[in-house]
């Protein structure tokens, strides 16, 4: 008896032992899994359009260029009302030469130390920093040009992302469907319902989707290296497109007026601030007409014996009124009133071209959007109800299988071109919002 219970308690033993031992494998199993999937997750991360765009105007070595030459602009600007550096000069100051017979005490010469001080005129040193604050503004601009060039091919290759999502969808059923057409046609090939050719003429199709899913894995491989460039980061790095992203255009919300867009296009406000870089320096021109000073400080110490210390101070002042030296700044000025007029006249052009591509966009959006509802409001459905009839029939031997690809052909290439002009559709919004700085 006592036997029988040591080995009942020994069984209970080892039972709990091996209770305990599938339970922690389990739970390794589950952090394992976890952790694999957190990895997956933390790879394969889904990035929206506007983080994207964020992390471009962040880390993009093209902007960056741009933010350091504004930097450098204004560090000089920092310095541009500074005066130069004062001269100082020591040497004999009306030495005899040697051998030559000195017949006075004041024919010895003098030591002289000399001190002298540009003094600019304040006015041309206030219209100097405010040219030189100008050009940084216009280097911000032409960055905001940059960034808008940069936001454009970030959405194209983002929208293209999405459509080729959008394609691998249709083809993975397309491919369900062809495999299942095939499968039909092999089981019924042996009962005389079904022709050789017909087995052959679906696994050309079948290939076909799958040659078509292998382009359509390029173009987001590509999307993928291209928006990574542009983000600056890693290629080895993963990253996936938010696919919930919707694409709206409302060409009723922006009026087409010049003023508007003034105020709201770059490359307008760079020409603007290139035109008041241009008004500075015509500033700065001008008052070159205003003089400029100078001190020199002189003290002589004479070796001659008996002879006092001597100084000299002397002040002087520019006359850039003198008709030969003023002819220079009045020439610059005249030339940058003919260039300020050209950047108006630039500016104008800019603004008349921009209002009528603005509004011819608006229109073939207008046209491209009720064209994709047709599509997938009437027409694909229409497709779509015909090749299931088509392949409903099949299945009852009430049709026959090249009938059925037909409509299945049909229905296939209007998805696909859906799906083309819809990218269409797309790249024409960012062209639209490129022009509208949008």
């Amino acid at each position: 008896m006592k036997i029988l219970m040591k080995q009942k308690a020994e069984i209970e033993r080892r039972s709990g032992e091996i209770h305990m031992l599938t339970v922690f494998s389990r739970l390794v199993k589950l952090v394992s899994a976890t952790l694999v999937l957190l990895t997956f997750q933390a790879k394969a991360q889904v990035v929206t359009l506007d983080s994207l765009l964020a992390v471009i105007d962040r880390q993009n070595p093209m902007l960056q260029e741009y933010d350091y030459k504004v930097r450098a602009l204004d560090a000089y600007a920092e310095g541009a009302k500074s005066w130069m550096a004062p001269m100082v000069g020591v040497g004999p100051y009306w030495y005899p030469y040697p051998g030559k017979t000195v017949m006075s005490e004041a024919e010895k010469g003098m030591f002289m130390i000399n001190l002298e001080q540009d003094i600019p005129n304040p006015a041309k040193l206030k219209a100097k920093r405010n040219y030189y604050a100008s050009k940084a503004k216009v280097e911000q601009q032409a960055r905001a040009v940059q960034y808008n060039a940069l936001r454009s091919e970030a959405k194209t290759f983002y929208y293209k992302w999405l459509v080729a999502e959008k394609k691998h969808s249709v083809l993975k059923e397309n491919e369900r469907i062809i495999e299942l057409m095939l499968k039909l046609a092999r089981i019924r090939y042996p009962y005389n319902q079904g022709s050789l050719g017909n087995i052959y003429k679906v696994e050309g199709r079948l290939h076909e989707v799958q040659n078509m899913m292998l382009m359509t894995a390029a173009d987001k491989q590509e999307s993928s290296y291209r928006l990574k460039s542009l983000m600056n980061l890693n290629p080895t790095d993963s990253m996936m497109v938010d696919t919930t992203t919707s694409v709206h255009f409302d060409p009723n919300e922006i009026a087409y007026d010049t003023a508007s867009l003034r105020e709201r296009r770059s490359d307008v406000k760079q020409i603007n601030q290139s035109i008041e870089v241009m008004r500075l320096n015509q500033q700065f021109q001008r008052v070159q007409a205003k003089p400029d000073f100078k001190i020199r400080l002189e003290h002589m110490d004479p070796r001659g014996q008996g002879m006092p210390n001597q100084f000299s101070a002397m002040a002087m002042v520019t006359i850039p009124i003198a008709p030969w030296s003023s002819k220079m700044y009045k020439s610059e000025v005249r030339g940058m009133q003919y260039d300020i007029e050209a950047m108006r006249k630039e500016r104008e052009s800019v603004l008349i071209e921009s209002r009528g591509m603005l509004a011819g966009m608006a229109t073939q959006l207008s046209s491209m959007q009720k064209q994709l509802a047709n599509y997938h409001t009437k027409i694909i459905p229409a497709l779509r109800k015909n090749y299931e009839t088509l392949i409903l029939a099949y299945e009852e031997n009430r049709e026959q299988l090249p009938i059925v690809i037909d409509g299945w052909e049909a229905l296939n290439m209007t998805q696909m071109e859906y799906l083309n002009k819809l990218e269409s559709y797309y790249n024409m919004i960012i062209s639209y919002e490129k022009a509208l700085e949008k």
